[in-house]
């Protein structure tokens, strides 16, 4: 290899290891930010079994995923990814509600 080609090769590694850490970093994010977030719906299936209120609320699920769709948006992500991965966590919220009134 030449040496303008392995410069190349080496700038090439350095800018993938690069983008690497920013996904690492940011997949921790996600992990954290999900962790708060279903503590708080932790609380939320709580308050609903004390008061005898349904596990899901489809209203508010609409809601919340035509919000999602337009941040999306906003953010050039994919809404169809976007109400797929809110309906995955509205699934599993709802399934530790159902868990939380046994």
């Amino acid at each position: 290899m030449t040496d303008a080609a392995s410069d190349i090769a080496d700038k090439a590694a350095a800018l993938l290891k690069e983008h690497r850490d920013s996904i690492d970093r940011l997949d921790a994010i996600l992990v954290y930010t999900l962790a708060e977030r279903f503590r708080h719906t932790k609380d939320v299936g709580r308050l609903k079994a004390e008061h005898d209120l349904p596990s899901a609320d489809p209203a508010r699920e609409a809601r919340q995923i035509e919000r999602l769709e337009w941040l999306a948006k906003e953010a050039d992500l994919d809404p169809e990814f976007a109400r797929n991965f809110l309906n995955f966590i509205i699934s599993e919220v709802i399934r530790h509600h159902e868990k939380q009134r046994q």
